[in-house]
């Protein structure tokens, strides 16, 4: 596999420090009716319990979306919070794989029947249901995945930027210049097009997103956007000037990173974009001195800037409208996790990957560093008002018992709470930062000797839909003691209280 010319994805460090998790693991299928019974038989008052005496809620429906809008669901509390496993799979033939060459497995994606993953060069659906491995289709790709996006259109569709087969030793070779848009339910094929004067197009430097009826793509030395529906191009940019393309935010608007200058002394600015023609419709300039810029959303916009380090350093809040500054949030004490994957190389896209805060209609959400106190809580969550920057609720998380957060579900926050033992299991809650309070959408407890990669956000992508939870390792390995086995590769979870 040839991914042009990145760096190493792995230090010495960092592999000493990986030697110490155990790669074997025991098949786990969800957490047990005692544990439950246990945890939902505590105290009154309890975080588990469901509020107002117990009566179920009703989630808010969601407004009705175009198919080719950015897909935003409200999740429903299922009747009963016990979890229990809907899609297992695992990879085989991973000998030659090891931590310092690992078979990559960008991109995972749901909707109410189907868990999509990319692994090398291909894309994988397995069915969501109650059964042991059961592959809906396979997607084989021109070469292996070089960029992905969260993004998921209303209907199902989403795209990826694939690196074809080019001769060895080739100038073209590693290039990642080819788009493949898919549906997720089908597996099916909707478009493939060529990227324009993408030949310094990588790996390392691709990012790609979704925004209404458009799929835009950049690379630094230019970008292209194209229409959902027939994959015409709508427009595109190559760069002839100091200033680069870096990368886009996408969802309900879209906005561009631009670089100008050499990188160790560059200069940044965000712009919003209208979608059809590429123009600017309101820039926002960052002050010199910035070393780095995520986007981890465009509407509301918010900027993670790593401000004199080379770590994020304050969130920036801007006016929708306008591009204007709102407010400025140090991140001193906490852990936004932005590009953080891979062991911080950049690769299939970083310039809208957070995944230590989500950002809501008026409030952002940043998981706190790790706390190492006894008989506290291992981390929290705070909200941030995005108008004042000021706080605006806290989640606690619970010792020994981290909490990440996820993702938007209406106005609430949809949290994954590490299991503690087997009395305390695994969680996925959703909380409602206005009230404070607390619902329980599944219990389950993950592959024992697999739970510490599963909730690590860096290594594992966590994706909540349709009432399952899935848990999707982003680098594949051998197990060294037992080369030949398969790897746990992807676990989800449902309510026992579905019916499938």
């Amino acid at each position: 596999m040839s991914f042009g010319p990145p760096p190493s994805v792995y230090t010495e460090s960092a592999l000493a420090a990986d030697k110490t998790r155990t790669r074997r693991r025991r098949r786990v299928l969800g957490v047990t009716t005692a544990a439950v019974a246990v945890v939902l038989g505590l105290v009154a008052g309890s975080v588990w319990y469901l509020q107002d005496g117990g009566t179920t809620h009703k989630a808010a429906p969601a407004a009705v979306q175009a198919p080719d809008e950015i897909r935003t669901t409200v999740e429903r509390p299922p009747v009963s919070p016990e979890g229990w496993v809907v899609v297992e799979h695992d990879e085989e033939k991973l000998s030659k794989n090891t931590e310092a060459k690992p078979r990559y497995a960008p991109g995972t994606w749901a909707t109410g029947k189907i868990l999509a993953r990319g692994v090398a060069n291909r894309i994988e659906g397995y069915k969501i249901e109650p059964k042991y491995d059961e592959t809906a289709w396979t997607l084989k790709l021109d070469g292996h995945i070089c960029a992905t996006s969260r993004d998921v259109t209303a209907d199902g569709r989403t795209a990826v930027v694939v690196q074809p087969a080019h001769a060895k030793g080739s100038a073209k070779e590693g290039v990642c210049d080819e788009v493949v848009f898919f549906d997720v339910d089908t597996g099916e094929k909707l478009w493939q097009k060529k990227m324009p004067a993408a030949d310094f197009a990588y790996v390392s430097n691709t990012n790609l997103t979704l925004t209404k009826g458009v799929v835009a793509v950049a690379w630094g030395r230019g970008s292209v956007a194209y229409d959902m529906k027939s994959g015409r191009r709508l427009w595109n940019s190559t760069t002839l000037s100091q200033c680069e393309d870096k990368g886009f935010a996408g969802g309900r608007a879209l906005l561009v990173l631009v670089a100008c200058g050499e990188s160790t002394n560059a200069t940044y600015r965000v712009e919003k974009l209208n979608t059809r023609t590429g123009k600017a419709q309101w820039t926002y300039r960052l002050a010199r001195g910035v070393e780095g810029v995520y986007l981890p959303s465009s509407d509301p916009p918010v900027l993670a800037v790593e401000a004199g380090d080379s770590e994020v350093t304050d969130l920036i809040t801007l006016d929708p409208a306008s591009g204007e500054r709102r407010a400025t949030i140090s991140m001193d004490g906490y852990d936004p996790k932005c590009g953080r994957r891979y062991y911080f190389s950049p690769f299939f896209g970083v310039v809208d990957n957070c995944d230590g805060l989500v950002v809501g209609r008026t409030q952002v959400f940043v998981m706190s560093k790790e706390n190492i106190a006894n008989d506290q809580p291992s981390d929290w969550i705070v909200a941030f008002d995005l108008k004042e920057g000021k706080s605006a609720g806290k989640f606690d998380g619970r010792e020994s018992q981290m909490v990440v957060p996820l993702r938007m579900s209406g106005d609430e926050l949809l949290v994954y709470r590490r299991s503690g033992s087997s009395v305390d299991p695994a969680a996925v809650v959703s909380w409602n930062p206005r009230t404070d309070k607390e619902t329980p959408y599944l219990l389950f407890q993950l592959p024992e000797d697999d739970e510490y990669e599963l909730s690590d956000p860096e290594r594992t992508e966590m994706v909540v839909e349709k009432g399952h939870a899935f848990f999707a390792r982003r680098e594949l390995v051998r197990d060294d003691k037992y080369p030949t086995d398969s790897v746990l590769s992807v676990i989800g979870v449902g309510s026992a209280g579905l019916k499938h």
